[in-house]
C-alpha cells in the first residue's frame, strides 16, 4: 500500500509560474524560409566547374540547400570517383556550420568530436551561399590539388549568381 500523497504548498507555488508559462504558449504558424533554387544551384555548379577547368583542374561541384539536401551536381569529364562525395561533404559541412569548410578545420581541431558528425569533412572547398545574412545553401568543390584551389572555383560559382541573391 502506498503512503498518502502530501502536497507541499511551497513546492506547488514554485511550479506554478512554470506551468503558466507553458499553458500560455501560442501555437506557431507556418515558417517561411529562403532557399537556393534548382536553376541557381545548377548555374553556380557549372560556373565553378568551368572556372576550375580554365585553371587546368577537373572537379565536381555540388550545391546543397539550407537543410543540406543536394540541389545540383556538375561532374566534369575525367574526374576521380571520390570527387562527388568529397564535394557533397564540403558543401554539407559549410551549410551545417554556416562557415567555409576551411574554417571547420580549425574548429574541429579545437573540438575533435565535430569530425564525428556524419557528412562533415575537414577540407577546404566548401562555401556558404548567402542571401544577405541568411545562409540559403552551400557549394562544395572537390578535385583540384588543394582546398584553396577548390575554394577559388566555389567562389566563382557564387559570383555567377550573386546578383540574384
Amino acid at each position: 500500500m502506498l503512503p498518502p500523497m502530501r502536497f507541499h504548498l511551497p513546492a506547488l507555488l514554485m511550479l506554478l509560474p512554470w506551468g503558466l508559462a507553458f499553458g500560455q504558449a501560442q501555437p506557431e504558424g507556418p515558417v517561411s524560409e529562403r532557399n537556393i533554387s534548382m536553376s541557381m544551384a545548377n548555374e553556380a555548379a557549372l560556373a565553378a566547374v568551368e572556372k576550375c577547368r580554365a585553371d587546368g583542374f577537373r572537379v565536381t561541384a555540388v550545391i546543397v540547400d539550407r537543410a543540406g539536401a543536394i540541389k545540383g551536381v556538375v561532374r566534369d569529364d575525367n574526374t576521380s570517383p571520390h570527387t562527388v562525395d568529397t564535394a557533397r561533404r564540403k558543401a554539407f559541412t559549410s551549410v551545417a556550420f554556416r562557415i567555409p569548410s576551411s574554417d571547420f578545420i580549425q574548429r574541429s581541431e579545437a573540438n575533435p568530436g565535430l569530425r564525428a558528425i556524419e557528412g562533415t569533412i575537414a577540407l577546404g572547398g566548401g562555401l556558404p551561399i548567402r542571401a544577405g545574412n541568411e545562409v540559403i545553401g552551400a557549394i562544395g568543390v572537390g578535385g583540384a590539388p588543394s582546398g584553396d584551389a577548390d575554394s577559388v572555383c566555389a567562389q566563382a560559382g557564387i559570383e555567377k549568381i550573386a546578383g540574384r541573391l
